[in-house]
């Protein structure tokens, strides 16, 4: 049952291993194949509330709601499952990590995250702050643990930035080096002990983050991702950075180097950007409901509006 509730989930997340069009590409792919670039993606791809955005820092309004998140799990060492996917590096999560707070209505249940890059520094992420863009993104998707009726908040997407720094990123380390055994679409492998807190930036720093509603980056685009992109950007080595576009490759015959996998910026139309207030971030070690009383958490519930 967790299996078949993780591959539901990821259905649910819009993986690119499970769109339902197996035929779309990125605009460097279809280059040199007959694949649909993203001007012919399907689905919810040309609706008006799509992602990714630039986000101008000015015009983003503060929300005092938008305030502390709870990790749960995320400090949970554990050994997990890479797989090429044929458009990114995609690792699986399992079932014990998850969200609350930070203005989310109800905790979120993590369940993989991916990367986008480039071969540039400035290139390779799908969000930009004030037009600026980064060397890489990365995505942990969450989906909501509550049944609602409202689809457009069934997915809670964190995205960090990341930057290439002089310091080699210990926690990125274990991903880093289990690219070399998935090269070709398709290949899983094993990703060495490491926690989600490991890879992201230090505690007191994720209390910055600009919040809006938006689409999966890939099809079928569907409108229901409630996006949160931290300020503060995750810091990788050249080397590691590197790696990425010179491990994998989009095709099995090893000819297109997978680098450049990001959707073009989309129009944020009517859609307003959201700031949020400055509390401090709360890690916890154990899953919610083993550490909050009923009466505790339906406090804390009542404050997530």
């Amino acid at each position: 049952m967790p299996m078949l509730l993780a591959l539901l989930a990821l259905a649910a997340a819009g993986c690119p291993a499970y769109a339902a069009d197996s035929h779309w590409c990125y605009e460097i792919q279809a280059k040199n194949s007959n694949c649909h670039g993203p001007d012919q993606w399907t689905g919810d791809c040309q609706k008006s509330h799509q992602s990714p955005i630039n986000i101008v820092t000015a015009k983003a309004k503060v929300n005092h709601d938008l305030g502390q998140f709870s990790f749960s799990g995320y400090n949970k060492k554990e050994k997990r499952t890479a797989t090429n996917n044929g458009h990114s590096v995609m690792v699986l999560l399992g079932s014990e990590a998850s969200i609350a707070g930070g203005g989310l209505d109800v905790p979120y249940q993590a369940t993989q995250l991916h990367l986008h890059w480039s071969q540039e520094q400035d290139r390779g992420s799908e969000h930009s702050l004030d037009g600026e863009r980064f060397a890489m993104e990365m995505h942990i998707v969450h989906v909501k643990q509550e049944k609602s009726n409202d689809a457009r908040n069934k997915i809670a997407v964190l995205a960090f930035l990341v930057e290439v720094g002089d310091q080699v990123n210990k926690g990125f380390q274990p991903l880093v080096e289990a690219l070399s055994h998935i090269p070709k679409p398709d290949m899983s492998t094993t990703v060495n002990e490491t926690s989600l807190l490991d890879m992201l930036p230090e505690e007191k720093k994720l209390r910055h983050y600009f919040r809006y509603l938006g689409s999966l980056t890939t099809p079928n685009c569907d409108e229901t991702v409630v996006w949160t992109v931290f300020q503060e950007p995750i810091q990788l080595h050249k080397d590691q950075f590197l790696e990425f576009s010179q491990k994998l490759y989009y095709d099995k015959n090893k000819t297109l180097a997978m680098k450049d996998n990001v959707r073009p910026l989309q129009r944020l139309g009517a859609r307003q950007v959201h700031r949020s207030s400055r509390a401090p971030a709360q890690l916890l070690s154990w899953p919610l409901p083993t550490v909050l009383l009923p009466a505790t958490l339906a406090c804390l519930m009542a404050s997530f509006r």
